[in-house]
């Protein structure tokens, strides 16, 4: 394809499909605050009621971390350094199997809102504290670049007014996140993950047009070195190999399924676990098909500019611009299809900032409020609204004055690298060996004792006598593994209850295996 110069720049069309999406958004919010007129507690609001079925939150938790740095900023890496980025495909597999399997069920039996809750229940008050302002203070600055990063991008290159998108999508998330709480959250997920798609589509079905095919497509990328799937070279310093990808990645991904609020807060609020396990296994297919969107849109970046890079000819200032560049150029005949584009990204960005605002509420009314007043439901359900529109313009604020001090060092491609190959697994190592210690110092071999029993009765079906825990199958096998790797310590699990106030489902559960 020619080299365009000059490439065209939103029109009427175009603003009007975004604003559509916008509306849309709003409406969905608007819907849920009238029919959850009657829910009057922060855990109807913050939870759904648990109340959600598998389908939506699904998608809910496919869209959460699909930002739109991933509508944009995946197909300029499949572009640069090829697709293996793909590979990350297998890692979700390693991390959905683990979330579902290892961590769901733990959560889901002591029906808690915050994950952090989980610290006080195993450590102690001031251990859940640490970790709660420790995820405030990340998310905050993350949700921030979440939104303003992509904002900067699409202005550069569409001539769309950079402060006008900002807020109208921190109103819009803010409205549908006050009014309808994680109901409406989950539904404009929904709606969301399908502008995304689509987007996506309109994007690689004209390139493919305008290309020939799929065939030469896939041809020009082979020809590149851009189909660079299997490269197992184990050097730390090379930004994507098989490794780096499908193990270090489980490692992160499985930090953000496992034991993320955002995340967390939406399975757990599923009517039941087998719903719950649905849900992150039907989510698997979601972040298949977005993968899949995201590296073959970045092959037909590279098909439509191999012989003419508008980055090395200074065309666009940075790599998260290409993607736009390309829309704008190949799409300017059809107006109303950029906009779609962009309501694409902008959906991944009112995703993941609802999600992060939801969750934001969610651990500030329950560890920082709930715990010191002795406030109302109804008071509290009327304070996490009011979080609500606190933190997104913490958020904003915040996030903003983050990104305008952001630099890239002169490492900053082989320290990408080594974080996902090293640092993930030597945290996560580091971290089971503190538990270790700390679990070992705390007196608790009584404990441990008892749990190894009960795993190998269970592996090898032999009695023992004066367990207090019936384990009937392999998931128990997996949660008590897991339990005794962290903590060698007393569960709740092994009869020995916590002092919380029961939950919508923490009454009446039945022993484990017989869920």
């Amino acid at each position: 394809m020619a080299f365009s110069p000059v490439i065209g720049s939103f029109v009427a069309a175009d603003y009007a499909v975004f604003a559509l999406m916008l509306l849309v958004s709003a409406a969905i919010g608007v819907y849920y605050a009238i029919v959850g007129r009657g829910q009057s507690s922060s855990r109807e609001f913050l939870m759904g009621g648990q109340s959600m079925t598998a389908v939506p939150v699904a998608l809910s938790l496919t869209a959460s971390f699909m930002s739109a740095i991933t509508v944009l900023a995946t197909p300029a890496e499949v572009y640069r350094y090829g697709a293996s980025y793909g590979l990350f495909s297998l890692s979700y597999v390693l991390v959905v199997v683990v979330s579902s399997e290892v961590f769901l069920p733990v959560f889901y039996r002591l029906g808690i809102t915050s994950t952090y809750e989980y610290l006080e229940i195993r450590f102690n008050r001031a251990t859940r504290l640490l970790g709660t302002v420790m995820f405030i203070v990340q998310t905050m600055l993350y949700t921030g670049i979440v939104i303003y990063a992509p904002a900067l991008a699409l202005n550069q290159v569409t001539g769309m007014d950079l402060w006008g998108a900002v807020i109208s999508t921190g109103v819009v998330c803010t409205f549908y996140c006050a009014m309808g709480g994680l109901k409406a959250v989950v539904w404009t997920d929904v709606f969301q993950v399908g502008i995304m798609v689509a987007g996506f589509l309109s994007v690689i079905i004209r390139a493919v047009v305008l290309q020939g095919g799929v065939s030469n497509i896939l041809n020009h990328a082979e020809l590149g070195g851009r189909l660079n799937f299997w490269d197992f070279d184990a050097s730390p310093l090379r930004r994507y190999t098989f490794w780096t990808i499908t193990f270090g990645g489980t490692f992160v991904w499985t930090s953000i399924y496992g034991i993320n609020q955002a995340q967390v807060q939406r399975y757990i609020s599923c009517k039941s676990m087998t719903h719950a396990k649905m849900s992150l296994y039907i989510n698997l297919l979601g972040l298949w098909i977005i993968m899949l969107c995201s590296v073959f849109a970045g092959l037909c970046l590279y098909s439509v500019y191999k012989h003419c890079d508008p980055w090395t000819a200074g065309t666009v200032s940075a790599a998260d611009q290409l993607m736009p560049y390309m829309v704008m150029d190949i799409l300017r005949d059809y107006p109303g299809l950029p906009g779609l584009f962009v309501a694409a990204a902008y959906s991944g960005t009112l995703s993941t900032v609802s999600s992060s605002v939801n969750a934001l509420a969610a651990v500030t009314i329950e560890d920082l409020i709930k715990p010191y007043t002795h406030m109302t439901e109804k008071h509290l359900s009327w304070t996490s609204k009011g979080l609500t529109l606190n933190n997104i313009c913490n958020v904003i604020t915040v996030g903003c004055h983050y990104v305008c001090l952001l630099c890239r060092p002169f490492l900053a491609d082989n320290w990408y690298s080594l974080s996902y190959l090293y640092f993930s697994p030597i945290g996560t190592l580091t971290t089971l060996a503190v538990g270790l210690v700390v679990s070992l110092l705390s007196g608790t071999l009584p404990q441990m004792v008892v749990l190894l029993l009960t795993i190998l009765h269970v592996l090898f079906k032999e009695r023992v006598s004066d367990l207090s825990v019936s384990i009937n199958n392999l998931q128990d096998v997996l949660s008590l593994s897991t339990t005794f790797l962290y903590s060698f310590s007393c569960h709740p699990y092994l009869g020995h209850e916590t002092s919380r106030k029961a939950g919508p489902h923490k009454k009446q559960r039945e022993p484990i295996g017989k869920q």
